[in-house]
């Protein structure tokens, strides 16, 4: 997939990570839609800053049933979809409410944009990469409400692979390793973490960015879940 012109939805695309990578994508030459819950300020902030045209801020909250389909209304028409919204809280004790809420950002609205793109095929082809964690891809972390949607994500996003390969249509993971502390943990520096990686570092929110723009245009990969962790899966 060339990117140039292309339309594509950025969840949790206002801050953080998601924002490197609307940098990427717009840099690239796509149209970008970023999507936003309670940043549109930093939304509108970073639209004012992208280079090229045809970007816009859409907002949503995505813990609400629904809100995914009508994100993806909004958004529409989309040749691909960069699924980087996510909710994560430190402690593994989560009350009803909060598994609610993990359950709904971290995997029914991811899955239903892709089912959503699988029903509205772009003509040329289209593209979906999720971004998950890369301890889905160890046994090492003991699971619960967060790791159980994102491993969910995980068998829908190669589900989706083998089933809609014939439209043209690929589905990809990123699972990355530490690079930003948790929000509730700003002054974190991860150092324990950190010092335990092969590479002894942490990952570059920028190549992480440039690991999805590799999955969205490389029309021979399919059903990959591309560890992004300085070796953390190791």
């Amino acid at each position: 997939m060339q990117l140039a012109g292309k339309n594509i939805l950025v969840t949790g695309g206002a801050r953080r990570v998601g924002a490197v990578i609307v940098r990427r994508l717009a840099q690239a030459g796509a149209h970008v839609v970023i999507h936003c819950n309670t940043s549109r300020a930093e939304a509108e902030v970073l639209l004012g800053a992208l280079p090229g045209t045809g970007h816009r801020v859409v907002a949503a909250d995505l813990s609400v049933p629904g809100e995914a389909e009508r994100l993806f209304g909004a958004a529409s028409p989309l040749d691909a979809v960069v699924s980087s919204a996510s909710v994560y809280r430190h402690s593994g004790l989560y009350d009803e409410e909060t598994k609610k809420m993990l359950f709904e950002v971290n995997y029914r609205s991811p899955l239903a944009l892709m089912e959503l793109l699988a029903k509205n095929p772009p003509a040329a082809g289209g593209a979906v990469v999720n971004v998950l964690d890369q301890a889905v891809l160890s046994d090492r972390f003991p699971n619960n409400a967060y790791l159980e949607s994102r491993r969910l994500l995980m068998a829908s996003t190669l589900e989706f692979a083998k089933k809609y390969g014939p439209l043209d249509l690929r589905f990809n993971a990123v699972a990355p390793g530490p690079m930003l502390p948790p929000a509730e943990l700003p002054q974190s520096k991860m150092e324990k973490t950190i010092s335990a990686l092969p590479l002894r570092r942490r990952v570059e929110p920028d190549d992480l960015a440039r690991a999805v723009l590799f999955l969205l245009t490389c029309d021979s990969v399919t059903g990959a879940v591309l560890p992004v962790d300085c070796g953390q899966h190791l």
